[in-house]
């Protein structure tokens, strides 16, 4: 969590949360890099939203953390509110959103990077892995987090 330590973040009603709030119970975390105007980021993001909703549901130490190229913070919380999970999200045009792309190397949209709470990458094909495998590829990232 190194890189949202001391960070805010923002829910899906508009209300801004501390990250290390939001995060303290969570083993494994997801960086979703995505747009609403990218085709296949809105194919994803319903995908994305269900396999969240069975996780968490279900009791899951896990978070996905919406880092938008959105062009306006009204186009991110319009995409949010239409069709993501309840999930948290980087501020619009903050300095935080562009650091954490360059930190995991994201050249395109959609993308999710799932990382221990330290961090640590345990997948940059998380997209891929969720269509795969579902829900079950959880108990992957989690062997992987120890």
């Amino acid at each position: 969590m190194d890189s949202l330590a001391g960070q805010q973040l923002l829910r899906k009603d508009e209300k801004v949360v501390s990250a290390d709030t939001a995060l303290e119970e969570k083993k494994i975390i997801a960086f979703y890099f995505s747009a609403h105007w990218c085709p296949p980021c809105r194919l994803f993001t319903p995908m994305l939203a269900e396999f969240y909703n069975d996780l968490v549901g279900g009791g899951e130490p896990f978070e996905i953390v919406f880092v938008s190229s959105d062009k306006s913070s009204e186009e991110l919380m319009g995409y949010m509110k239409e069709c993501h999970g309840d999930w948290l999200a980087v501020q619009h045009g903050t300095v935080l959103g562009q650091d954490l792309k360059k930190k995991y190397e994201v050249a395109g949209i959609p993308s999710l990077i799932v990382v221990t709470r330290e961090g640590d990458i345990i997948s940059k094909n998380g997209r891929s892995e969720v269509v795969d495998k579902g829900p079950q590829v959880f108990q992957k990232w989690i062997a992987a987090s120890k």
